[in-house]
């Protein structure tokens, strides 16, 4: 069993312990995604931008193990506002209408950084 990790290069990562993504045989886990790029928070107060940005992130993570967002399986959606459900599901459908996994959203009460809206997990299987 080979296990390939993925890292982002975050000082987090090293500071709390995971990797962006690890792959071990044909599964992947994406850990949750935020609405980043160049360690900025983007989209501030637009749940769907922040959704795509998010899944944008998580589709460059699954490219470096050689998956793709057609390879997942499996989605957790962690929403500050359950009412941003239909612009965070817009986004989320866009990205995964072919795949269509099991995904799962639930609210909470913050994350990390207060001007984030929506973090999500993915999980994918590359088959062949």
């Amino acid at each position: 069993m080979e296990r390939q990790r993925i890292s982002s290069g975050t000082e987090w990562e090293t500071e709390v312990g995971y990797s962006r993504a690890v792959r071990v045989d044909d599964t992947v886990h994406v850990s949750g995604t935020t609405a980043t790029e160049d360690g900025a928070v983007v989209a501030e107060g637009d749940p769907y931008r922040q959704t795509k940005q998010a899944i944008a992130n998580i589709a460059d993570a699954l490219d470096e193990t050689g998956a793709g967002l057609d390879d997942v399986v499996r989605t957790r959606i962690y929403a500050v506002d359950i009412d941003d459900w239909d612009e965070i599901g817009r986004a989320h459908g866009e990205a995964f209408s072919d795949a269509r996994p099991a995904a799962t959203m639930v609210q909470v009460e913050r994350l990390i950084d207060p001007e984030m809206l929506v973090e999500i997990e993915a999980e994918a299987r590359v088959m062949g």
